[in-house]
């Protein structure tokens, strides 16, 4: 099990302004990360690798990247690193002969700070209408949310005063509270309104009620895959971990974590952001084999420290 999350302060020294007598400074809480993500796919007889994407290098948003290393099994023939368009780093790798098994070990240590402290000054009241920038168009889909789920997200929007930074914590407060979270291995995140419906669902399943609730009133979502500093276990096992970010004017991206019903600060790293679930998927690829049967196994360890 994993070490209990700590933090350290950092001074961030501000701009001097002019008449300012002496330069100012800002504490920001870090956190040190150490991780090792152990992933094995066995096969019941030897197989074709196709080329597999590998989405599991941290974003570089506030992090300090300490140390890095990955291990793939069967070492592959050719390997090329990239970023998608929505920034993700990817490292795609292909193989030669067959093989029966694939195993892919992450390993790093960084550091990661906290963002700014999030205010609501100067934004507009919800629902947003204007259109966003070109940036965002992916994350702020034109078809119209499911009813019920409109319903709710105006119903919380109405309580919170319209005011945007109180609808998102008040959002994000509401999913922890009043859902049941349970812990879903495999499979796609559920549609918005089942989500809703029935009361329940993964760390996936409500960002992306999350994301829907946001969109339905023109704020711009996106899905993040990543690690988090706390066991969502009683055991202490460890998983990858999903919440959604939210475009804010003049703030940029900020993240929420309905599954904890708290704002994302630096007990959260993120592997990869996109507009849905699909493009953040952290092994993507597939097998040439006829009658093969597949196995997954994987292991999580994380430990967290002050800085």
């Amino acid at each position: 099990m994993a070490n209990a999350p700590s933090t350290a302060l950092r001074a961030v020294p501000l701009p001097r302004y002019r008449g300012a007598g002496q330069l100012r400074c800002v504490l920001y809480a870090t956190m040190r990360f150490s991780v090792r993500n152990d992933t094995l796919y066995r096969y019941s007889a030897p197989v074709g690798l196709a080329p597999h994407l590998l989405r599991l290098t941290p974003r570089a948003e506030r992090v300090r990247m300490l140390a890095s290393e990955l291990t793939v099994e069967p070492a592959p023939a050719a390997r090329r690193e990239s970023v998608d368009r929505f920034g993700n780093r990817i490292i795609e790798v292909s193989f030669a002969g067959a093989s029966d098994l694939l195993r892919v070990e992450s390993c790093f240590d960084l550091e990661i700070s906290a963002p700014a402290p999030l205010h609501d000054c100067g934004l507009p009241r919800l629902p947003w209408s204007y259109r966003p920038q070109r940036a965002a168009a992916d994350y702020w889909p034109e078809e119209r949310q499911d009813a019920a789920v409109q319903n709710f997200a105006e119903t919380l929007a109405a309580e919170s005063s319209w005011a945007a930074v109180p609808f998102l914590e008040h959002l994000s407060r509401t999913l922890f509270r009043r859902f049941h979270r349970n812990i879903r291995i495999e499979g796609a995140a559920q549609a918005p309104a089942r989500t809703l419906a029935t009361g329940r669902g993964a760390c996936r399943d409500l960002t992306v009620l999350f994301m829907a609730a946001c969109r339905s009133l023109g704020v711009a979502a996106r899905f993040v895959s990543g690690y988090q500093a706390h066991a969502e276990t009683a055991d202490g096992d460890r998983h990858l971990h999903a919440w959604p970010e939210v475009l804010l004017p003049d703030a940029g991206w900020r993240g929420f974590d309905p599954t904890h019903g708290t704002a994302v600060t630096d007990g959260h790293v993120a592997l990869c952001a996109a507009p849905d679930q699909a493009a953040t998927m952290p092994i993507e690829g597939s097998f040439y084999g006829d009658g093969v049967t597949a196995t997954l196994d994987y292991r999580v360890r994380i430990a967290t420290l002050g800085a």
